[in-house]
């Protein structure tokens, strides 16, 4: 059951997105910020474009239809704060974000997120201790 489970998810608007800038742009990626310039919306880069560190988190792989899954981060940080929350990455139409390469194409990704549920606090060792006096929110 835990191999069904993940932090991250696609839908499949953004899945035909990212397709299209995979042809454009190669393998690409994702880094989930907390802030700063374009807020907290999920970047997109081609892979090399923006480098990872001790300091971020993989969230997971995106599975959209290619050879390759596409890999999502989020800042330590910001994992502290989402660690409770299942995010999947959508897709609307506006400006997108200043280095992200959706930009030109007219649409810009954005996280839509919900709680995680009972089964998947479990799984990632988030659910507290039967007795423990404490809950997970």
């Amino acid at each position: 059951m835990h191999d069904t489970l993940s932090r991250v998810a696609v839908t499949d608007a953004a899945a035909a997105l990212l397709r299209q800038l995979t042809g454009q742009h190669g393998k690409l990626m994702f880094h989930q910020s907390g802030g700063c310039c374009d807020g907290s919306a999920p970047m997109c880069f081609p892979v090399g474009m923006f480098l990872t560190g001790p300091s971020d988190v993989k969230l997971g792989e995106l599975d959209v239809g290619l050879d390759d899954p596409i890999e999502v981060f989020i800042s330590a940080a910001q994992f502290e704060y989402w660690k409770y929350t299942h995010l999947t990455i959508d897709v609307v139409p506006g400006r997108g974000a200043g280095f992200s390469v959706e930009g030109p194409t007219g649409n810009r990704f954005i996280i839509r997120s919900r709680m995680l549920t009972d089964a998947e606090l479990d799984a990632f060792g988030l659910a507290s201790a039967p007795g423990s006096g404490e809950s997970a929110p």
